[in-house]
């Protein structure tokens, strides 16, 4: 494993985010840096009004943070009062809702030029949840003949086992999808938000996300916090892509800030890193 020029071990890993080191291969190669102005901010982005979906989960609430400190003003949905508090916390402005009832909600999108999804219900009909939101967004937008920026949300389960071939994002379009039963659904929302005439859409599919005390290494750090066995699902040769919630943030915001870019995007800032690996540095720790 490598970051900043030198090998990291997997214990780094628990205690480090790997700054700068955001792998997305179409985005960093067609973007590059962004030019420094006034004070590393870009002013053309100070005002813009983005909508964020799940902006008080795991991944969320780093996008939202990283947006605000980018002088974004960010709308973010949230259906009970302990994520409204976390959400006003790092500043972001709070719309109630429930992601289930879109209707009560949708009107919303006419106010903000961006929309960031990140939201999943975890639920049997989580496709169909997130079918019906975006299909009063789609309809909402079309009414008002706007057209916005999506950023829509993926997963590395939707790529299934590839051996040893790397998932690379310029092939994902279609034919290099073989998603886990519970993740099928995401493969025809995708295509269906990258045809609508109402979003710039691109789908962002994150590798295996921690964070300092947890995320992806949650179980493992339960388990090892109780001393007790770490249960490895699968085979233990089985390699995990990993990305620091942090600087998935900047991924995300990267792909905010181009909006010409669509399609679909990985992040990954450790590409493999062996499941027995991952449990013996954890269990060595605790």
């Amino acid at each position: 494993m490598k970051g900043h020029g030198k090998e990291m071990s997997v214990l780094n890993l628990l205690r480090l985010k790997s700054k700068g080191s955001v792998v997305l291969e179409r985005l960093r190669r067609t973007v590059g840096s962004f030019p420094t102005e006034v004070g590393g901010f870009k002013p053309d982005f100070w005002k813009m009004k983005v909508l964020v979906l799940g902006g008080s989960g795991l991944i969320g609430l780093a996008v939202v943070t990283e947006l605000v400190n980018h002088r974004y003003e960010v709308l973010a949905l949230s259906r009970s009062e302990p994520a409204a508090d976390s959400l006003r916390q790092i500043r972001a402005n709070v719309l109630s809702g429930d992601l289930c009832a879109p209707q009560d909600w949708a009107t919303a999108v006419t106010r903000v030029e961006a929309i960031i999804q990140l939201a999943i219900t975890f639920t049997d009909d989580a496709g169909a949840v997130e079918q019906k939101m975006f299909t009063a967004l789609t309809q909402t937008l079309a009414a008002a003949k706007s057209k916005i920026r999506l950023i829509n949300t993926g997963s590395v389960w939707l790529y299934g086992a590839t051996g040893d071939n790397p998932a690379d994002d310029s092939a994902a379009a279609g034919t290099q999808f073989h998603p886990i039963a519970n993740f099928a659904w995401a493969v025809n929302n995708g295509k269906a938000l990258l045809a609508s005439p109402q979003f710039l859409t691109a789908v962002i599919h994150p590798a295996m996300v921690y964070h300092q005390t947890g995320g992806a290494f949650a179980g493992y750090i339960a388990r090892g916090q109780d001393h007790s066995p770490i249960k490895i699902w699968g085979s233990s040769a089985t390699r995990w892509p990993l990305v620091h919630r942090d600087d998935l943030a900047v991924a995300y915001r990267l792909l905010l800030e181009q909006p010409t870019l669509t399609g679909h995007f990985n992040a990954s800032a450790r590409i493999e890193v062996r499941a027995d690996v991952i449990a013996a540095a954890i269990a060595k720790k605790y």
